[in-house]
């Protein structure tokens, strides 16, 4: 029973952490309510990767192309300042 509860708290975290990082793109990006954005996390083996993860922010603007950036740290561990340092040539 208590790795059931593991697994949901981990869901939970990952969650928080990925509405978290999608607001702040948001925010940094000024997009509108036709735009779209999502935040995911791939493992990552490179030991240079903070928690052992990639997080990757897509940015889907009505009318262009989709456009992504990569920061290599788990999502939690992934500070507003990373988010706007991997978005900036996006603004």
């Amino acid at each position: 029973m208590g790795l059931f509860r593991l697994g949901r708290h981990k869901e939970k975290a990952g969650s928080e952490a990925s509405k978290r990082i999608a607001a702040r793109a948001r925010e940094i990006l000024v997009l509108g309510e036709d735009d779209a954005v999502t935040v995911s996390q791939i493992d990552c083996g490179d030991p240079a990767c903070e928690g052992g993860a990639e997080t990757f922010i897509l940015v889907m603007r009505k009318g262009q192309r989709t456009k992504a950036v990569k920061i290599s740290r788990a999502m939690a561990y992934v500070s507003d300042d990373d988010v706007a340092g991997a978005l900036a040539n996006l603004v």
